[in-house]
């Protein structure tokens, strides 16, 4: 019998009203709208990598810049991974994507181990892709594993174009986050020798 972990997140703040839908066991299906257009589509390839079924819709002050709206969609994806895992029982934990994309290669792993950290490897060789400012990137990432609890490690190891290498790091967070919370039929509590994340 085919088990669906599924999560609904709400966040509102005065910068932002956010709400995200998750099922951790779909098929990649995702319909996100965040006012941000690269956003949402980076958004969409981890969905689909991920095999994770999303519904985002976000309003945010992008009129001042996209920080808020970005950082906020990270917050609410990683409450909703860690609630739809929830005591994480049978679940690989660790994943990984080594992903190319053209000339660009990047190495995503993690490790879903109620330790947040986030190791951030990845020099871009632009400051926006369209309005969209790349430093924005690492705060989502930031968010995302401080609330999914997660250790991630995001390491570009070579790239010239930064449409590539910042595609490449979402694709391999999808794959990654696929693996980890994937099951492992031999595994029937926590994945943890010590009885508990």
């Amino acid at each position: 019998m085919r088990r669906y972990r599924k999560a609904e997140v709400r966040r509102r703040t005065k910068e932002t009203d956010v709400d995200l839908k998750i099922n951790l066991d779909g098929s990649g299906r995702h319909s996100i709208k965040t006012g941000v257009p690269f956003f949402d589509h980076m958004l969409g390839l981890l969905s689909h990598h991920g095999r994770m079924d999303l519904l985002i819709k976000a309003k945010g002050d992008i009129g001042v810049d996209a920080h808020h709206t970005v950082e906020d969609v990270g917050i609410c994806l990683g409450d909703g991974i860690r609630q739809a895992l929830g005591e994480s029982k049978g679940i690989q934990r660790y994943g990984m994507g080594l992903i190319p994309m053209d000339e660009t290669l990047a190495f995503v792993t993690l490790d879903l181990s109620m330790r947040p950290c986030l190791v951030y490897h990845m020099k871009l060789k632009r400051s926006k892709i369209g309005t969209f400012d790349l430093e924005l990137v690492e705060e989502f990432l930031r968010a995302l594993a401080n609330h999914a609890k997660m250790t991630l490690h995001i390491n570009l190891l070579y790239g010239r174009n930064s449409h590539h290498m910042v595609e490449s790091v979402f694709k391999g967070l999808g794959r990654a986050l696929k693996d980890a919370v994937s099951f492992d039929e031999r595994v029937s509590g926590v994945p943890s020798s010590k009885g508990i994340l």
